[in-house]
């Protein structure tokens, strides 16, 4: 038999077996029958159960029951065998297929079996009317059907005199739910309205609703008629609550549906006035035009099919409706993207070479990792990855303007987005399309912008991301500059792989150790240090006086500056380790020669330290000097800043006191550290030191380091905090000429530094003539210009010994002692 009309003989059947029927068709109030019932309450008997996990049936009510499992089929047998009624129990779990005793509730129905019908998938329908209720109490078998013995259980005997209330209330809620359900027919309220008996009421009802088996069975298990009827005008008014919801969407679904239609016929009308009248649809029109863009570009397979689908979305919905507009724009961005549109890379060497040249001094490395790249190119073609570098370095040292420069040499579009201060990670990725004007995030932005798929791109200042709750950017960068993933991105509006493997990715910072690790890992560190002074004069002769003279018109005025001045410029007026600041101070100068020659006034032809002040005011900085003599407990400390290199004073004093220690100057954590360190390390070792008689317990030590507004942390200065603290407690000078820098151990050991380039770079510039570093920086004074190196004596040391050993001179006679204090006697 074909499904579908064993599907209706099902539905015949369960027509047949409708209780509503067999409860009009006798009479609905009380009768002696009914009464008997009740008399049988506490009789004892046994029964074989049908578990069921899909009804539950009252007294009193007749209902059809499908039987399919063999359990219940030999159940069905026994009774029909034994001539007794059949227990017919709700099972906790459907899911089960052989019920235990365990897994039925404790109450059920008796039921007598009616006319008994075997359909032909083997499923046997049967007719039950309930008889009464029935506790399980004693379990006596499980297989190959249950079987137990139960008490009979009847309705509570007394009714109270206001239950008719009651009633009218359950029967006015049950009205409202059948004007809401259409499921449930109308004879059940003419049944429900001619029932007196409050218990009968409940059970018909309750039978009518779709509601949970385990409420069915809460209703069953109550014996009292008040407090089932109770009990059912709660079920009631939930289900009231939730049809009156329903019907609330359905009718507000049904308004826009309607209203949606009428639109689209009115446009369609619309659409064919035009028709006849020769008019254009313009609206057809950008679809075939979009239709014929899909099909011309490049994008991949999945992207193709992408568009087309959203084309066909696109075509279905009316020209003027909300979502329209979304769609479009999301199939623009699909076919504005760079999908298999490259540039040709220039892989002349020399050409590259001249053009980095061009534009900056100095910066080997940087243009040395540039040209290899075009070498390995030129040989290996596309079967290279495309290296992920990332320049580090001061401001203005010229990270940026490099990024551009390689762009030119490879013959490439330069692209730039700058990452300060971004903490949201849909600036990475984008926005989901689900928001109200979401965008593609900065990435795909950008590449749209570049119309090119291997562009040079550059990510300005991604040590200065942060990240809040609204992710973390860095993290999302992840994808974007690992070469495993990035042939595959994934932004959140386009929902579609794109391809950034052939994208030149440079970024840049000023400290790369405010990169997360794991970001700093996918990249090349090339390391942009800060610029002497003589390096800045050259940069200035040949690089940005040319272009400030041209960009303020004084080529054919003569005006030039001396070397003298520039020199002036940079030690006075400036403070830092690249040039912007330097350019800044001579683009001044030209602006204020621009304006006197635009008035017909005299002006200089030559900048000489003399006139400087006239442009610029007065002096800015004041360049750190040595001391004028050799103090006791003063030492020099080498100092890394982003500004470049700097020298500071370390000051320590001894008084009277109880043993404490004291640093200011705005120490950090690193260098408080320090000075502990260097402390522990003089009073262990006070014996050969020469001061093994020092009472600490009553001196009190001070640190300070001047410039206290000024933040200062680092293990750099720890040689240096050594060294003036032993000079005071030996009272032994320091000499003035001698500059140090380097970590201290407890043992006295000298560990490895930082930023040496700079530090050595501003002890020339100070005057310092003897430099103290650590033995294992020996290597980094390859990157320190030799005509710097020529005018230091460099010593390199492994112990704190060699380092007393330079700096510290012999003891001052008793009425020479400066800055320092004698124990107390």
């Amino acid at each position: 038999m074909q499904p579908k009309n064993l599907l209706r003989l099902h539905q015949e059947i369960n027509n047949e077996f409708s209780f509503f029927s067999d409860i009009l068709a006798g009479p609905v109030s009380s009768t002696d029958n009914d009464a008997d019932a009740y008399e049988k309450g506490g009789e004892v008997s046994e029964f074989p159960v049908i578990p069921t996990a899909e009804t539950i049936i009252y007294p009193r009510l007749a209902a059809p029951l499908f039987i399919t499992r063999e359990l219940s089929r030999r159940a069905l047998e026994a009774a029909q065998d034994e001539d007794a009624p059949l227990l017919v129990v709700g099972q906790k779990d459907q899911s089960i297929e052989y019920p235990t005793s365990d897994d039925l509730y404790s109450i059920g129905t008796a039921v007598s079996i009616g006319r008994v019908l075997r359909l032909p998938d083997a499923t046997l329908s049967l007719l039950c009317h309930g008889e009464h209720r029935v506790e399980i109490i004693e379990v006596l078998q499980e297989r190959p059907y249950l079987r137990v013995r139960g008490r009979v259980l009847a309705d509570a005997p007394d009714i109270p005199e206001n239950i008719d209330i009651l009633k009218r209330a359950v029967l006015a809620m049950y009205e409202k739910v059948l004007l809401l359900n259409p499921n449930i027919p109308e004879e059940a309220m003419v049944a429900a309205v001619n029932l007196e008996e409050p218990g009968w009421l409940a059970d018909l009802i309750a039978s009518t609703l779709s509601i949970s088996l385990d409420k069915r069975q809460q209703l069953l298990e109550i014996l009292d008629p008040v407090q089932r009827l109770q009990r059912l005008s709660t079920i009631l008014a939930e289900e009231l609550g939730v049809l009156e919801l329903e019907n609330q969407i359905h009718e507000q679904v049904q308004r826009q549906i309607d209203d949606s239609q009428r639109e689209y016929f009115l446009r369609e009308q619309i659409r064919a006035i035009q028709e006849e009248l020769g008019e254009g649809d313009e609206f057809q029109h950008d679809m075939r035009e979009i239709d014929g863009r899909i099909h011309e570009s490049a994008m991949p397979s999945v992207v193709r099919d992408k568009a087309e689908k959203e084309l066909r979305r696109l075509r279905l919905m009316p020209a003027m409706a909300p979502e329209t507009g979304v769609v479009r724009t999301y199939i623009e961005w699909l076919l504005d993207l760079p999908w298999n549109h490259p540039s040709v890379d220039n892989t002349d060497i020399a050409t590259a070479e001249r053009v980095l040249d061009t534009y900056h001094y100095g910066l080997d490395k940087a243009k040395e990792r540039i040209l290899e790249h075009i070498a390995v190119r030129k040989l290996a073609a596309d079967k290279m990855r495309t290296p992920i570098l990332c320049f580090a370095g001061p401001p203005g040292t010229g990270k940026t303007s490099m990024g551009k420069s390689v762009a030119e040499a490879l013959g490439r579009t330069f692209v730039r987005i700058s990452l300060g201060g971004v903490r949201d990670e849909a600036e990475i990725r984008g926005h989901r399309r689900t928001y109200i004007g979401a965008m593609p995030g900065r990435i795909i932005q950008t590449m749209r912008n570049a119309d090119v798929v291997n562009p040079v791109f550059m990510l300005d200042e991604v040590d200065k991301m942060g990240y809040d709750f609204r992710g973390d950017p860095s993290s999302a960068l992840l994808e974007v500059l690992d070469p495993e993933q990035n042939y595959a991105f994934s932004d959140h509006y386009l929902d579609v792989p794109y391809d950034l493997s052939k994208v030149f990715f440079i970024t840049t910072a000023n400290n790369p150790y405010d990169i997360p690790s794991a970001l700093l890992d996918r990249m090349e560190v090339i390391e942009f240090p800060g610029y002497a002074d003589f390096e800045k004069t050259l940069i200035a002769r040949q690089f940005l006086i040319p272009r400030l003279l041209r960009e303020h018109g004084l080529e054919q005025v003569g005006l030039n500056f001396s070397d003298e001045a520039i020199s002036e410029i940079i030690q006075n007026y400036t403070y830092e380790a690249g040039v912007r600041n330097l350019e800044r101070g001579l683009a001044t100068i030209c602006r204020k020669v621009a304006r006197r020659v635009a008035e017909d006034k005299k002006s200089p032809k030559r900048i000489n330290p003399t006139n400087i002040h006239r442009f610029l005011g007065p002096q800015r900085f004041i360049q750190s000097k040595i001391e004028d003599d050799d103090l006791v407990g003063v030492s020099t400390s080498l100092a890394w800043t982003p500004a470049g290199g700097d020298i500071t004073q370390i000051e320590v004093i001894l008084m009277p006191g109880k043993g404490s220690l004291t640093m200011t100057g705005q120490l950090g954590e690193i260098m408080q550290e320090s000075a502990q360190a260097a402390l522990s390390y003089a009073r262990s070792h006070a014996e050969v030191l020469g001061f093994g008689d020092f009472d600490f317990d009553k001196v009190d030590i001070h640190i300070h380091l001047p410039e206290g507004a000024i933040p200062k942390d680092g293990p750099s200065a720890g040689i240096t905090l050594a060294t003036a603290l032993i000079s005071a407690l030996t009272k032994r000078p320091v000499r003035r000429d001698v500059g140090m820098t380097g970590e201290i151990t407890l043992r006295g050991r000298v560990l490895a530094i930082g930023g040496l380039k700079e530090k050595l770079l501003a002890a020339h510039r100070a005057g310092l003539t003897t430099i103290v570093i650590p033995q294992r920086n020996e290597n980094d004074l390859s990157d320190v210009p030799r005509h710097i190196r020529r005018h230091l004596d460099i010593k390199l040391v492994s112990h704190i010994e060699q380092v007393l050993a330079i700096a510290l001179l012999d003891p001052l006679p008793s009425e020479n002692k400066e800055n320092s204090a004698s124990p107390p006697e």
